[in-house]
């Protein structure tokens, strides 16, 4: 029996750092995107029309939301999986 919860925290640990690894790399490409239309906007600025600059600062701002919805669901995913592990590991106490 405690064979078990220790395999099945095991497995707990792997998964999380198994998601943490996938979601890394979307995070790593969106700071990388957000970044390139900041610094264009700051580069077109003082040659370009107000409507270029101001449309490519919304897209940075829109490539900042999809960041921070990707890292909020990376955590709540992150969460899922450890109550996920805790739930099966008090069950097995009880039995």
């Amino acid at each position: 029996m405690g064979c078990s919860i220790i395999l099945k925290n095991a497995l707990g640990v792997v998964g999380v750092i198994i998601i943490i690894g996938i979601c890394v790399v979307p995070i790593f490409k969106l700071i990388t995107l957000m970044t390139m239309y900041y610094l264009g906007s700051a580069l077109c600025q003082p040659i370009a029309d107000a409507k270029i600059v101001k449309l490519l600062s919304n897209m940075g701002d829109t490539f900042k939301l999809l960041l921070a919805i990707l890292c909020s669901v990376s955590v709540m995913l992150i969460i899922g999986v450890t109550i996920i592990v805790r739930v099966s590991n008090s069950s097995a106490m009880y039995s």
